[in-house]
C-alpha cells in the first residue's frame, strides 16, 4: 500500500538520493535541497511503501507578473519516482494530493513545466490559453501549463510566470 505524507527531516537524504536516480544526475536533488531551506510555503510530499520512499514532488512559490500586480502561487517541480515503480500511479496520487492540500491552502494557481500528454489530467491547459508566459525564452508553448484554482483571483490576469532564482 503507499501512503502519501508529508517530507520529514529524517527523510531528506533518501529523498536526495531517489532525485538523483529518477534524473540520473544531482541537479534536481540539489535543487530540492535548495528550495527546501530557501522557501518559506514549500509544499514538499514523499509517497512511500513498505520499501521505503518510492516517490517525492515539491511545490515552490511562484509569481504571475501582471501590469496591475503581482499574483502569488505555486510551481510544481521537481517530481520523482524511483524508476521500478514508474507508470503504477505514484506520481500521480502525488499530484492530485498536492494540489488537495494547495486547495485547502487558498493558492490561486500552480504552473508546471512538463509533458503535455501527462498534466492535462489533473486539469491542467497551456498557460498561453491564460495569457500567461513562462519566464524562460523558448520553452514549447504546450509544455508550460497551468491550473487555476481560484478563478476569482487569476480571471483577466495575464503576464510573465517567475520561478525563484533557485532554478535558473
Amino acid at each position: 500500500m503507499i501512503t502519501i505524507r508529508p517530507e520529514r527531516l529524517e527523510d531528506r537524504a533518501e529523498v536526495h538520493a531517489l532525485n538523483e536516480q529518477a534524473f540520473g544526475s544531482a541537479v534536481e536533488a540539489d535543487l530540492v535541497d535548495k528550495l527546501r531551506e530557501a522557501c518559506a510555503g514549500a509544499l514538499s510530499l514523499v509517497a512511500e511503501d513498505e520499501s521505503g520512499i518510492i516517490g517525492h514532488i515539491f511545490f515552490s512559490s511562484v509569481i504571475i507578473d501582471d501590469a496591475k500586480r503581482t499574483i502569488e502561487g505555486m510551481g510544481l517541480a521537481p517530481m520523482a519516482v524511483r524508476p521500478d515503480r514508474q507508470r503504477q500511479g505514484v506520481g500521480s496520487a502525488l499530484v492530485r494530493e498536492g494540489l488537495d492540500i494547495l486547495r485547502s491552502r487558498e493558492s490561486p494557481f500552480v504552473v508546471v513545466l512538463g509533458h503535455p500528454e501527462y498534466y492535462p489530467r489533473f486539469g491542467f491547459e497551456p498557460a498561453s490559453r491564460r495569457g500567461v508566459a513562462c519566464q524562460w525564452e523558448g520553452v514549447p508553448d504546450k509544455a508550460f501549463m497551468i491550473l487555476v484554482l481560484d478563478e476569482a483571483v487569476l480571471g483577466g490576469v495575464s503576464g510573465i510566470a517567475r520561478y525563484r532564482h533557485d532554478f535558473s
